[in-house]
Parts: C-alpha cells; sequence; structure tokens
C-alpha cells in the first residue's frame, strides 16, 4: 500500500515540483513575492474553465435551501479549515440559522487552530462525523480535497449518500475515475505549487474562491440579498448595525434617525424593515409578504410599483 501511495501521489500535479520555482530558496524577498503573486494569478483563470461544474453544485445547493435542507462541507487540514470558515461565515452575512451551512473537519475542532494530519485517514472518525448530523436526501454535501484522494471527505460523501443526499467533490487534480457516490466534481487544475506540495497555496485559494461563489450564489437565489446588498444580514455587532442602517438609509430614502427608528421596529432585521416602510404594514404582516414572496424583496417591490396607482 505504502508504494501504491507513493506512486499515485508522485503522478498528483499538486504533488510536482514548480519549474518555476526551483530556485525558491536562492531568491530575494521581493523575488519570492513576485513569484507567488505570479503564480496566484493563475488560480482564477483555472477556476473559470469550471465554471460551469460551480453553476451545477450551486443549482443543487439552492435545491436543499428551498427544500429545507442544508449544505454540509466536509474537509482535513486546509480544506476542511476553509469548509468551516465558509460555514461560520453564513449566519452573519445572510441572516440563516447556523446549522443550515455545517462545516464539519476531520479530527474535529481542535484541529482547526493545530494541525493534526494523520486525522486525514480517519474513515470511522469520518462516518461518525457525518452521522453526528444525520444526513438526508434534501441535503448536499460538498468534500474538499486539494489531492482528490483524502480518505476523510471522500468517507464522508460515501456516508451521505447512503442516505441519498447530494454530493459533490472539489478537488484540485484530475481523478483518474470518480466514485459512484460523487454526484459531481468540480476540480480546477492549478500546476504545481511554489513551495511544492504546500496546497495551502494555490489549491488553498482556489478552494476559498469556490467556496464563496458555492454559498453567495445559492443564497441569491433564495433572495438573500437586494441588488447587491446584505438586506438579510444580523446586526449583531457595532459594525453591522451602522451598516444596517447604511443599507436603509440608501435603499429607501429615510434619515439616519429614521433608519435607526425602523431597525428597531423591525426587530434588526433590514429586509423587513424595508418591507415594513414602502408598503406600510407591521411587522408581522411585512414578514407573511416576505414568506410569500419566497423572501425576495424584489418581487414584493415590484408588485408593488405595479399596484400603485399612476
Amino acid at each position: 500500500m505504502s508504494k501504491q501511495l507513493y506512486e499515485h501521489l508522485k503522478s498528483l500535479t499538486t504533488e510536482q515540483r514548480n519549474r518555476r520555482s526551483v530556485n525558491l530558496d536562492r531568491l530575494d524577498v521581493p523575488a519570492i513575492l513576485k513569484l507567488i503573486n505570479s503564480e496566484d494569478n493563475r488560480v482564477s483563470v483555472a477556476v473559470a474553465k469550471v465554471l460551469p461544474q460551480i453553476a451545477a453544485a450551486v443549482e443543487m445547493i439552492t435545491r436543499s435551501f428551498r427544500s429545507g435542507g442544508r449544505l454540509i462541507y466536509a474537509g482535513a487540514g486546509t480544506s476542511g479549515r476553509l469548509g468551516v470558515l465558509d460555514a461560520a461565515e453564513c449566519p452573519p452575512t445572510f441572516g440563516v440559522p447556523a446549522g443550515m451551512v455545517c462545516g464539519i473537519i476531520a479530527g474535529g475542532r481542535r484541529t482547526l487552530v493545530r494541525s493534526r494530519e494523520g486525522v486525514e485517514d480517519d474513515v470511522v472518525a469520518a462516518v461518525r462525523d457525518i452521522e453526528k448530523l444525520e444526513p438526508r436526501r434534501i441535503d448536499t454535501v460538498v468534500g474538499i480535497a486539494a489531492s482528490g484522494r483524502t480518505p476523510y471527505p471522500l468517507a464522508v460523501l460515501k456516508r451521505a449518500k447512503r442516505s441519498r443526499a447530494s454530493t459533490v467533490f472539489l478537488a484540485c487534480n484530475d481523478l483518474p475515475e470518480i466514485p459512484p457516490f460523487i454526484d459531481l466534481v468540480i476540480n480546477p487544475i492549478l500546476g504545481p505549487e511554489v513551495l511544492t506540495g504546500s496546497t495551502r497555496m494555490k489549491a488553498g485559494t482556489a478552494c476559498k474562491m469556490i467556496l464563496n461563489m458555492l454559498s453567495t450564489a445559492s443564497m441569491v437565489q433564495i433572495g438573500k440579498c437586494y441588488g447587491n446588498l446584505m438586506v438579510d444580514l444580523r446586526a449583531t455587532s457595532e459594525k453591522l448595525t451602522e451598516r444596517s442602517k447604511s443599507i436603509l438609509v440608501e435603499t429607501i430614502g429615510v434619515s439616519y434617525q429614521q433608519a435607526n427608528k425602523l431597525l428597531k421596529q423591525s426587530r434588526g432585521e433590514v429586509k423587513t424593515a424595508i418591507v415594513m416602510q414602502l408598503t406600510a404594514v407591521d411587522y408581522f404582516k411585512a414578514k407573511q409578504l416576505l414568506a410569500e414572496a419566497d423572501g425576495k424583496l424584489s418581487a414584493i417591490l415590484q408588485t408593488q410599483r405595479a399596484t400603485r396607482p399612476h
């Protein structure tokens, strides 16, 4: 098995030596930074080539959300941390419940701050971790592994498919074959890393970009923004409270003082506040209108404009 793994790793693009950085240790600091920056420029080009696959994944995730399901990320090391990070940022950004987007990482929470690389091989723990979340057919599970071979996320996907969840695999290498428990593969090919095998670099950047796309585009689809404004954010800090007021001032033309009052009346919910002001209804009626419009503020405002007397 060791020799077989050795040969397999040698074949991976992310494990090969980058010819452009073979003299890395002899470069001065400006040259090192210029080289890293040059390699990073290749990331967006590679990601652009897999946009159709990313779009297909967004459709799967959107269906899950509309059915009351979840987006679940799973990975080890850097890949796992990126998934947990994206999941953690969704509630304050989009005002969704904490369990709507979840992230699990090999080794548990301790590995978020201290690497324990051996845990990536623990498939028993992978099954246990995903079973704690009780995956369902209405969920979408995204396994993340730059190498494309990490046992932990693959075991998570395999167990999730037994529960008929939709499964997506994000890797940064070509896959010789796609396991039957994976519905969709997203695999931008980035070339070797500046520092050989250090997939926290280009591969990590690509994964972060793609996770941003998956969560953001899916949230847009279910009405979590108006134009390009985060109208479903939660005012859980001073910064977010002031941002909420700024959105109200910009979208409905009220004063700063009126925005402050309206935000209190809407229990800190920006989108609800906008509906209350523009349709002259109370909090509960505004919530009802939003529910009937699948949370899409633009649909309510369009109806309001259409019924307004000329």
